[in-house]
This record gives structure tokens, sequence and C-alpha cells, in this order.
């Protein structure tokens, strides 16, 4: 993985490209709040060079040193819509999709926003519906009568903490190499990623998402960690059946890919199903392959 640098739209963009220039098919993986595309380092490094993808790894506008969006254009369509551009930066035509938690929603406005350059998405244990954010635990029991948005809060931290014994799984090391500068440039400047977990806690993204299921059209691998706590089974399974797609569940919890970053390479290369799905995402890119100019 290469570091690159681009002003987009008047915008700084910092990411990452992988260096296998003869791929001929690209992929975008999209990281969650608080992080960045160093943090899918590892995963795409093998995604890149046993699959054949070309992979990006962007830090999404306001997260991990790139600039952040404007308060009257934070929506999740401008997410959208600066990966379009990031990709035209890049000259790429189109690309996979892979999204994990904030970046599936990110992934399913793309494909939404622009199918015609959607190959494919992976959806991993993501917010494009609801009902993850409707919380049961015991804070929110408690204080919910009282102070409702503090209960909720606390229960969100409390989900969090539940990645920790999966994340120490990880080598860490390796992990804090790639992980760390993320986090630590995400906490410098938290005042620029508060509103987008507003925005997220605000918003409703189903019927997008269930727009783009309908069609039919674009694959769709939904991916879930079976002991998440943050964005809990309940919602993948509810994810699963607005888009027509059985759920693949992973033994781990809501950042499984970190720990394991081989996980997503052994799913779409060493599994049925995960051959199956990118078959189709072969066949789509071959239907949308432009003529020679």
């Amino acid at each position: 993985m290469v570091d690159g640098e681009a002003t987009i739209e008047g915008r700084r963009w910092r990411y990452s490209v992988s260096d296998n220039l003869d791929a001929s098919t690209w992929a975008i993986n999209v990281h969650g709040f608080m992080a960045g595309g160093g943090i899918n380092w590892r995963e795409s490094a093998r995604l890149a060079a046993k699959l054949g993808l070309r992979v990006i790894n962007p830090s999404v506008l306001g997260f991990s040193g790139s600039d952040p969006l404007p308060w009257d254009d934070l929506r999740m369509a401008s997410f959208a819509s600066g990966l379009a551009a990031l990709l035209d930066h890049l000259c790429a035509a189109d690309a996979l999709v892979l999204g994990h938690s904030m970046g599936g929603a990110v992934a399913m406005q793309f494909a939404h926003d622009f199918p015609e350059r959607t190959l494919g998405v992976v959806y991993r244990d993501g917010v494009a519906t609801a009902s993850w954010k409707q919380r049961r635990g015991l804070f929110t029991h408690l204080l919910g009568p009282i102070v409702p948005d503090l209960g909720t809060a606390l229960d969100f931290l409390t989900a969090f903490a539940t990645d920790m014994p999966d994340l120490a799984l990880s080598r860490i090391t390796s992990m804090a190499a790639t992980a760390a500068p993320d986090i630590r440039l995400n906490a410098r400047s938290f005042r620029q990623t508060l509103p987008v977990a507003a925005m997220l806690m605000a918003c409703d993204y189903t019927a997008m998402a269930a727009a783009v299921g309908e069609t039919g059209e674009i694959p769709i691998l939904p991916m879930h960690g079976r002991f998440d706590r943050l964005v809990p089974p309940a919602t993948g399974r509810e994810f699963g059946e607005l888009v027509g797609r059985e759920v693949w569940w992973i033994l781990g919890s809501h950042s499984w890919m970190i720990p394991r970053p081989a996980t997503q390479l052994n799913v779409l290369r060493d599994t049925d199903r995960g051959e199956a799905f990118m078959e189709e995402v072969r066949d789509r890119a071959r239907s949308l392959k432009r003529p020679a100019a």
C-alpha cells in the first residue's frame, strides 16, 4: 500500500492505494467512525496480493487528516460523491466497495447514487438500517426515563468496550503501527468528527439501502460479527432481509477484520459463496465495461 494525498474539489484527501498496477479491478475499503484508511492496511494488502484487486484505502472526509465537510454539506451523499471524485482522481471507472460500520452506510449510498460505478458491495457490520440505534442495555433502561441521551451514550461506550478483547487477539505491534496514527489524528480533531456521529444518530438510511436491494443489479455480500454489541446481530439480519441476501456470520465482534485481516480474503477466495459473489462482481465488471474511445 502506497500513501497518497490529493486536493479534490478544494478539500484534502488522505488515502493509500495498492501498487499492483496490472490489476484490472478496483476496490475501495471504507473504514468506520473514528478510524481511517490506515486501519485497513493489513487487510487491503492481502486482498491486493491474493485477489488481484487494486485497493484504495481512503480516509473519509473529516477523518484521519482528510479535510472535514462543512456543516451545510454534512450528509451521506456527500461522502459518496467524494469517493466518486477520488475514483476520478485515480482514473478508476468503477469499483467493488467494502464498507465497515459507518463505511457500510457510505458503501450503500455510493451504490445508490453511482450504480454504474459500483461492481458490488461487501457490507460489514453496517449502520444503513435504523435498529442499530435502538439500545437495550442497562444504562438505557435505568437512565432512559430521566436522561435518555446519557443512557444511550453510556450503552454505546459499553458496547464499544466489548470490542477490546477481540482486538487484543491481534498482533498488537502490527495493529498499532497501522491503526494508532488514525486514532490519534481523530482524537486530536474530535470536534470535526463529532458532527458525523450526530448525523449518524439522526438519520435513517433504510429506504436508501432498500432501493439498492430492490433493483437486484448490484451484488451485495452482508457480513456481520456474531458477538457484535455495537451494531447487534439483529441489525445484520434486518439488513440481510432488506436486500434479500443471506448474512455471512463471522466469529468475532464489531471490528473483526482488524485482529484477523485475512478473514475477508479467505471468505472471498476460499468459500463457495465468496467465490460466487466474486464471479457476480466480475460479470458486472464485464457488463459495465466502457467501449473504447
